[in-house]
This record gives C-alpha cells, structure tokens and sequence, in this order.
C-alpha cells in the first residue's frame, strides 16, 4: 500500500513539474517591434571622426535617440542596427518630431545615400497573457 501511495504521489509531483515548466515558458514575454517612424535622406555629410552622417527630415513620428533602425534603399532593407547619433543644429537630442531635420549617423554602418529611407522602431517586451 505505501509503494502505490509513493507511485501516485511521484508520478503526481512529476506532472506538475512538467505544467510548471511550460507555464513558465509561456509567460516569458516576447519581443514586439513597434511604434515605426519615418526620415528621409536628403543629405549626406562626412565628417571627421565620426563618418558619415544623414542630414534627415522626419516625415513621419517622432525619432528617438536609442532606437533601432532600418535603412530601406528602394523599399528593400540593406541594413539593420543601432542609432549612433541624434543631431539638431550640433546639439546632442533626445528626440527630433515631424517635419524638422535632423542628423543621423549609425553603428558600424556608413553606406548611405541621399534618396534611402530610415525606418526608426523600438523593441519592446510584451508580458504573455495566460
């Protein structure tokens, strides 16, 4: 009889186990990008120790500075990464809205061209409903 009663209790501590685990997978919050905002290129400046730089108009949103970013040249992606700088008149801004220029530079990135599209977007986690 105790060998049954520690059967049942074993094989029912191992199935709660196994719900606790997917529970917990399925809680862990997941990735959203969103929150998407537009500059075009209108001009490309190279300046010293710090490359090249995207004088931008922002068509669309409000631009933050730590945003990720896509640069869309004929609505194709060629890259994808970070915001190096956020520049309005020489000064160091947290955030350029609709319809002022701005400049741009990249991480790691310096192939740009007046023309191509940068898309702005911030990646935020999103809690999983049970």
């Amino acid at each position: 009889m105790r060998a049954a009663l520690s059967n049942a209790l074993s094989s029912a501590k191992a199935r709660f186990g196994i719900w606790r685990n997917s529970m917990r997978r399925a809680s862990r919050p997941f990735r959203k990008g969103a929150l998407r905002r537009n500059a075009a290129i209108r001009e490309v400046f190279n300046i010293t120790r710090v490359g090249k730089v995207a004088g931008c108009m922002v068509t669309d949103g409000v631009v933050r500075r730590g945003a990720k970013v896509r640069l869309l040249r004929d609505n194709v992606v060629i890259h994808e990464g970070a915001l190096k700088t956020l520049k309005r008149f020489k000064d160091e801004v947290r955030e350029v809205r609709e319809g002022y220029e701005c400049g741009m530079a990249f991480e790691n990135y310096e192939n740009i061209q007046v023309g191509d599209v940068i898309e702005c977007f911030e990646v935020e986690e999103v809690a999983r409903a049970l």
